[in-house]
């Protein structure tokens, strides 16, 4: 049963943006605006953009600009009209009934494309729960779309407020019914994240603004294929992939969703389980599109989102991505000491290339080992497998053969991985030091 409605792909959109003089919290980029409808799967004929004092009550940005909008959109004769802001329930009611067209806020905007993209079962669950604490501040004005869903589902009721209590029991039902799944989908999580804890597999989840290059910089280390283009949101759900990292051993790293300014909080509250994998990671790895001029901006939008889930604190690598898209920049790996910032480290790369991705694996592995043991080992030919493990550990930096047979192995590991190789082999390597 679908309680959310959404609009035609293809719709012909008038695209509205207003940039408040007094509450510059809520003015937004029309270029990503028109981004964003893109991903929706919708054509822009046309954008406005006003300069207005500050909000309006009734109309959002003022009878006179209404009007505007009004002419305009009879003018290019538009299906929908698009605003760059969150409005309220009677704004987007008096608004549409001013226009007399369907309109669209910048939160069911995000909502719709995230459920476009919304692939696994867990990541639909969480876009309808969003979809529908936003749609229950709606009703007055949805009911007739929820009245089509009730002959089905056996549900009687008269017409006014009878109607419209129907219809709020029947969101409530389902928020209840969607909550639950996704609490089991949480369990589930914290029982894999526990076993990986056992393991001592250090987690490492990216995050960053939307479309800075994640997912592209998460395929070329891992080789995920996840879905990586030129798009707003093009990856929604999360993915897990286990990497040997030279120096280092085995990591889980985590993609999931991108973040973008005035990110919905129904979204990041919908999104907690997902989000709950940067949560209880042991590094945060913020990727930033250098390339882009507002990438400052952007920073500060990721780390508002971070404060609101919790974890602005946690230590994270900053990465500068595109550095191939910029003139003089080389690929480079700076350790931070800085005591009053959680950012450890800044790497710069270019994830389409492949520069710079040994010094993002140095930034790793200096992050998590942070005592290392040096030397030379004499190995016996029957330790060999104790010499391919450690070259799939990539701790191996040169070798040798000695007069007597034996591996020489030139080694730089952590003292973690030095004492899980003793455990594991049921060894004292410190005896084959030479």
């Amino acid at each position: 049963m679908e309680f959310f409605q959404s609009y035609e792909a293809g719709s012909k959109c008038l695209l509205v943006n207003i940039n408040f003089k007094y509450h510059r919290e809520l003015n937004a980029d029309l270029a990503e605006l028109e981004g964003l409808v893109l991903a929706a799967d919708k054509v822009v004929l046309e954008s406005l953009d006003f300069n207005h004092p500050e909000p309006d009550i009734k109309y959002f940005c003022g009878m006179g600009k209404m009007e505007m909008i009004k002419n305009k959109r009879d003018e290019i004769k538009a299906d929908l009209v698009v605003f760059n802001h969150p409005l309220s329930p009677s704004q987007e009611r008096n608004i549409e009934k001013l226009l007399e067209c369907k309109i669209m806020d910048r939160t069911r905007l995000i909502l719709e494309i995230f459920s476009l993209r919304a692939k696994t079962h867990e990541g639909k669950l969480q876009v309808e729960l969003a979809q529908l604490n936003y749609q229950s501040t709606r009703l007055v004005k949805g009911w007739t779309h929820l009245e089509r869903q009730k002959g089905g589902i056996g549900v009687r009721g008269g017409p006014g407020e009878t109607q419209l209590e129907i219809d709020r029991r029947l969101i409530r039902q389902r928020i209840k019914q969607i909550t639950q799944k996704l609490d089991k989908v949480k369990h589930h999580r914290d029982l894999s994240r526990s076993s990986r804890k056992k393991n001592n597999i250090p987690t490492i989840s990216f995050v960053g603004y939307t479309n800075a290059g994640k997912s592209t910089l998460f395929n070329k280390i891992t080789d995920a294929q996840v879905l990586a283009k030129d798009q707003l949101f093009a990856t929604l759900d999360p993915t897990l992939r286990k990497v040997i990292v030279p120096k280092l051993g085995e990591v889980i790293f985590s993609d999931t969703v991108g973040f973008i300014k005035n990110l919905p909080h129904d979204l990041v509250e919908a999104f907690h389980a997902t989000l709950e994998e940067a949560i209880e990671s042991d590094l945060l790895v913020h990727v930033i599109d250098y390339a882009d001029e507002d990438h400052k901006s952007y920073i500060e939008q990721v780390e508002r989102v971070l404060k609101e889930i919790g974890i602005a604190d946690k230590e994270m690598i900053c990465v500068y991505n595109k550095i191939d898209k910029l003139d003089d920049i080389s690929p480079s790996f700076v350790q931070l000491d800085d005591s009053d910032s959680s950012v450890v480290a800044r790497v710069y790369l270019s994830a389409q290339t492949g520069q710079g991705i040994d010094e993002f694996y140095e930034a790793l592995a200096t992050f998590f080992n942070k005592s290392w043991i040096n030397g030379t080992l004499e190995l016996p030919p029957k330790y060999s497998k104790v010499r391919a493990m450690m070259y799939e550990l990539g701790v191996v930096d040169n070798e040798d053969i000695s007069e007597h047979g034996n591996y020489l192995l030139d080694i730089k590991i952590s003292e973690d991985d030095f004492e899980r190789f003793n455990r594991d082999f049921d060894l004292n390597l410190e005896e084959f030091f030479c």
